[in-house]
């Protein structure tokens, strides 16, 4: 009964904290100057047609009435269409999975990087590298995905023209190659790699200090025995809550990085959602966008409470 207290209180608290985001998404967008009739109709539409495209867009109801039909429709999983009136869902269901492709090989480089400089930097604190991770490790944490991109960019594209600035996509709708994906990749996961790195290795420093560890040293057991038996199971779980933080971090950063290197996702949608002032749109890229970190946080709540009751 505890077990599933654990996960249904989290569960609940985020489903209300996602509820709330949408519902000041939509007041926001609705703050926006412009409409997105006019942004249909362009600047030279008369009053009239302004009015009858309000209408026919829902626009003419009060904000709350609009959300609410709006809300009711992606519980019965109708996210609506867009103020040009394509469907929501199936331009999502288009455009999400490149979004997915992007994040997830940013977190899996995340997760081996980290956990590889981690536990080297851990157990070398004086060697000469451990002297390098310290400040590197602070720079990249420092440094927003955007300002990284940007700087890849500089290097690895205008500078040496090793690798391209902008995607280009095939007939799939993904990458036309594998090379487009390494910048977009390293904007991503440098920051995060930089982060968990200084947690895995403060989490395994905590453990160094406990009695089972400075008993598996005495007995004079090999140093990556140490580590993996009686030092990272102990570390999980605070590790594992390092990499919950960084899936929304990721999928979030990855809207900002697709507009940067015009990458074929989610984010081009956002921004021309916004550019529109489609507020149904942008509240469903967000919507899905936390469904999926909510979904991820989940599984990993689940590894770090097993993680806990193993290490126990």
């Amino acid at each position: 009964m505890s077990a599933v207290r654990a996960f249904a209180l989290p569960a609940l608290r985020r489903v209300v904290l996602l509820v709330t985001l949408l519902a000041i998404v939509f007041v926001a967008v609705d703050l926006l100057p412009g409409s997105a009739a006019r942004s249909v109709l362009g600047r030279e539409a008369g009053a009239a047609e302004l009015a009858a495209k309000e209408h026919e867009l829902g626009l003419d109801r009060a904000l709350p009435v609009q959300f609410w039909h709006w809300i009711t429709g992606v519980l019965t999983g109708d996210f609506g269409r867009t103020a040009r009136g394509n469907s929501i869902g199936d331009m999502l269901a288009d455009k999400f999975p490149q979004t997915l492709l992007l994040g997830g090989i940013a977190l899996l480089l995340t997760v081996v990087c980290s956990l590889a400089l981690g536990c080297w930097w851990a157990m070398r604190p004086k060697a000469f590298g451990s002297r390098i991770l310290q400040p590197t490790t602070t720079i990249a944490v420092a440094v927003p995905e955007f300002v990284c991109g940007t700087l890849l960019i500089l290097v690895f594209s205008l500078a040496t023209g090793w690798l391209p600035a902008v995607t280009i996509t095939d007939r799939s709708g993904f990458p036309a190659g594998p090379e487009m994906l390494v910048l977009p990749v390293l904007a991503l996961a440098i920051p995060q790699i930089g982060w968990n790195t200084r947690v895995v290795r403060s989490a395994l420093l905590d453990v160094a200090a406990a009695p089972h560890v400075e008993s598996a040293v005495l007995d004079g057991l090999p140093r990556h025995t140490i580590l993996l038996r009686h030092m990272l199971p102990f570390a999980a779980p605070t590790i594992v809550a390092g990499y919950a933080t960084s899936v929304g971090m990721l999928f979030g950063g990855a809207l900002v990085v697709e507009t940067l290197f015009n990458y074929p996702g989610v984010g081009a949608v956002l921004a021309g959602s916004v550019a529109d002032r489609d507020t149904a749109t942008v509240a469903a890229v967000v919507a899905l966008t936390a469904i999926v970190i909510m979904v991820l946080l989940a599984c990993a709540d689940f590894v770090r409470t097993w993680s806990t009751r193993g290490a126990r």
